[in-house]
């Protein structure tokens, strides 16, 4: 029986969903959202706030400022409001009104941008917001989850030797790209490990963090306007692309068979059951995707119909993406 004392002592590592019934895929999904932040940043969150604690940058009088799109300024919020440090989320409209309001039920302090940057888009506009923060009074620390390697090094430490242990013969890894924190944590340990795993990143039509060209994306949490500082092409071995609206299928298809996860999710599944039935059409291949959060917080936008077809089209929901394939 567990008993903690704060809220990042917390963590599920070792749940998977097999989403054969389901979906009729060879694919295992690794649920990152069992935690008192819901949602893998945990595990960045804390990493970041541990190594400026060690180095000292991390005082009483600081306030920590972090731009994220949501799941990072909850677990920033829960974390800094045990240990009784001041945060500041910069985040945009895209944020959910749910995840909004858990930070600031903990105490934090959120900023929305509503302009977005003429080139960078939301994410640019959030940037440059941070840095003017930063310049006007040297007690923001941003901790910077976009060039930070206490990201990725959380990952490297914890998901994918969990992921390893789990899955011995592990052939492929699906994991989506936001900052590129959990998708180079993992590849870097397999990699540098030396096993024969295949590491493939999923990322949203309309972002630019492996050279396409940029779009409107409205599900927070994947893709990106700026290329991540973090992102190190070559442990990549693949990458698959997935408009946002097939995202959204998946997870309502899911949520038909009780499981109800995050628009990224629905984000990787898509990639996963695409790039698999390519290249691993016999259904061999032992396959771990990973779910960075689960689907409470999208409730007002994911699995709400009258946004979707505002956003997508009145038959977004029409078509299954997996079964007509």
């Amino acid at each position: 029986m567990p008993v903690i004392s704060a809220p990042e002592d917390f963590h599920v590592d070792d749940l998977y969903v097999d989403l054969r019934p389901s979906l009729d895929t060879s694919l295992y999904l690794k649920c990152e959202g069992f935690n008192f932040a819901g949602s893998i940043k945990l595990k960045a969150a804390a990493s970041m706030i541990a190594d400026a604690e060690s180095r000292g940058v991390l005082t009483g009088d600081s306030v920590i400022v972090e731009s994220s799109s949501g799941n990072l300024g909850v677990a920033l919020s829960m974390i800094a409001a045990d240990k009784g440090y001041r945060f500041l989320c910069v985040t945009d409209t895209r944020c959910n009104l749910v995840t909004r309001r858990l930070m600031e039920a903990t105490g934090a302090q959120v900023h929305i941008v509503t302009e977005p940057h003429p080139e960078t888009g939301f994410l640019g506009a959030r940037l440059d917001h941070v840095r003017q923060l930063c310049a006007s009074d040297d007690r923001h620390l941003w901790l910077n989850q976009h060039a930070n390697p206490y990201n990725w090094l959380a990952h490297y430490r914890t998901t994918a030797p969990s992921i390893a242990t789990h899955f011995p013969d592990l052939d492929v890894l699906f994991v989506g790209a936001g900052t590129t924190g959990t998708l180079m944590g993992c590849a870097r340990y397999f990699k540098e490990s030396g096993r024969p795993v295949t590491v493939v990143a999923v990322d949203s039509v309309g972002s630019v963090t492996f050279g396409g060209p940029p779009g409107l994306r409205m599900i927070p949490g994947l893709g990106a306007g700026v290329r991540p500082q973090l992102l190190d092409e070559s442990f990549v071995d693949d990458v698959v692309h997935v408009p946002e609206v097939e995202a959204i299928r998946v997870a309502h298809r899911l949520a038909t068979a009780g499981f109800l996860f995050g628009g990224s999710t629905g984000t990787v599944i898509a990639g996963a059951s695409g790039w698999l039935a390519e290249h691993r059409p016999d259904g061999r291949a032992t396959a771990v995707a990973i779910s960075p959060d689960l689907g409470e917080r999208y409730l007002d936008s994911v699995y709400q119909t009258n946004w979707v077809s505002d956003i997508y089209g009145a038959h977004a929901l029409d078509r299954d993406p997996i079964r007509s394939r």
